[in-house]
Parts: C-alpha cells; structure tokens; sequence
C-alpha cells in the first residue's frame, strides 16, 4: 500500500505521553486502536506498517501537528481517522508520501510554543477590589512570577545556537543541538517558540526553566555558560523541566511534502479545541472566585 503521513493535533493533559507505554494511556495508543477499529491495523499486529511519528511528546504536552506516516489505503483520510479516535486527538490533514518516508528520520525542522506565564517585572498587581472574573486568567501572584523582558530574552539568545545541552536533558549521547529560541510578549505571558532540527529529551522544558530563572533573577546569565561547561552539574544546581501543560508541538517541517487539509475533520478539530477553551476559561473563573473568598 502507499505511505501517507497524517497531521493529529492533540490535548496531551489526559496522557502519559504519546510514546506506546504498558498500562497508560498514550496518545499513540488511541491511534493504534482507531487503527485497529478501521482494520487497517491487524488485531495481533504490533504496530502499522511502515509507521513512524515525528517526535515523543512528554506527558501532559499538546500537539498541534504531530505527524504520523503508514503504508495505508487510498480510502484511510482524517475524517475515517476521526471517526474512530477520542475527541481530544484529532487528525485533520494528510500527504502522499514516498515509499521511503520516515517521519522522525525526514524532518528537516521542529517547533515547539510554550506558554509561560511571566507577568512583565515593572507591572503592578491588580486592584484587589476586582472582581473574581476580571482576574480569571491570573495564575499565580504576579510579584512572584515576575519576568525582566530584556533579561529573558538575553538568556534566550544565550541558549540559541548550536551547544551541548547535555546538562539540559537525562539523555547521554546526542546531546548536541542547535535551537533558535524567540519570545513574543502576550499580555501576562512570555509565548517562547523554540525551533531546531531535533531535540534531546526534555530540553525544550529545561530551556525554559533556565530562561525564566534567568528573567527572574533567581539565576545570574552565567549560569547559561555553565550549563555549557563539559563537566556535569551537580545536584542542587540542575535545571529541573518547566510544567509540560504549556508546551505544545506546533510544527513540523518536510522537504517535498505538501498536506492537503481535510476541512471536515479540521472544522471538527476547531470546535472541539474550541469547546475545550471555554470549559477551561469557565473553569479559571470559579478558581478565581474560591481564591479571592479565601481570607
């Protein structure tokens, strides 16, 4: 059969994961059963054939265009797909691919967004007479959670280029890469995207909490030239990995492939995201609401 590969974005909160792990729930696991249902995956069969993802996701990190590829039928399309997977994993575009293709092996470039909540250093908490609602999207005390922009932004340039990252990541081989990390001011948060060929594991998340640490002062800017530093760091210095809730797999790039959106199973996809946002927006507001009558 052909390879095609799929894009499937995904809510990752519910997940260990989107690796295949015995006894958890893993985003890969859903695929490989919606592949099963749709007998285009045998039921004693281990995996699809020719299958490859484009990355692992950590537990609790989103996707918006994870990407996998199988030898599979013409009549296979995202909206098949949809049919069978839960409504927090969407497929919603697809590729003819060549016989070939890898999904991890081919990508040229990744990129991933985090957001982090970072209340600008010179902003001034809130008028405490506010109402619970007008304060829903607080997430924390802003004094403590202060960022200096410009601090940020020089640990980020700091961080970009091509480094051993092995204080970064559990990894130990492969610890060579070469990201590009940029920070976009939204209101209370930092959006960082963070873009390079391959990443070690959890090396985004350590980015960021190396960045913040940075922007808090909590850490000087040498410290980045110091993770750098061939020898280890010890225990009480490490850089731990920022919440995986943030941080969402927003590109993957390849040469020569063009993905054709599916636009019944994006519009499917955007309502239910869509949906997912006003339970959490409404949820925010009633945190909000116990947080401020708790005196």
């Amino acid at each position: 059969m052909p390879t095609r590969a799929f894009r499937i974005a995904y809510d990752g909160t519910g997940y260990y994961g989107f690796q295949r792990q015995p006894d958890v729930p893993t985003v890969e696991d859903e695929i490989f059963d919606a592949l099963r249902d749709l007998e285009v995956l045998a039921p004693n069969a281990d995996r699809p054939d020719g299958y490859a993802a484009a990355g692992r996701t950590d537990a609790g990190v989103s996707a918006l265009a994870q990407t996998v590829a199988l030898e599979a039928p013409d009549w296979l399309t995202p909206r098949a797909m949809n049919g069978e997977l839960p409504a927090d994993i969407r497929a919603w575009a697809a590729a003819d691919a060549p016989p070939a293709f890898h999904a991890t092996h081919h990508a040229e470039r990744r990129e991933y967004t985090y957001h982090l909540y970072a209340p600008p250093a010179d902003s001034r908490r809130r008028d405490r007479s506010a109402s619970a609602s007008d304060r829903a999207d607080d997430r924390g005390d802003p004094g403590r959670n202060a960022v200096d922009d410009d601090r940020f932004r020089t640990a980020c340039e700091a961080l970009s280029g091509s480094h051993d990252f092995h204080n970064l990541t559990p990894d130990d081989r492969n610890t060579e890469r070469s990201p590009t990390l940029e920070a976009t001011r939204d209101g209370d948060f930092l959006v960082l995207t963070v873009t390079a060929g391959g990443f070690a594991r959890e090396l985004v998340r350590r980015l960021v909490s190396l960045a913040r640490a940075v922007g808090t002062g909590d850490a000087p800017l040498e410290k980045i030239d110091r993770a750098f530093d061939p020898e280890p760091l010890p225990g009480h210095e490490g850089v731990a990995p920022a919440a995986p809730e943030p941080l969402v797999l927003t590109a993957v790039d390849y040469p020569n492939l063009s993905f054709e959106i599916d636009e019944t199973a994006a519009a499917s996809a955007r309502e239910i995201f869509r949906e997912r946002r006003t339970e959490r927006r409404t949820r925010a507001r009633v945190a909000g609401q116990i947080a401020d009558g708790v005196r």
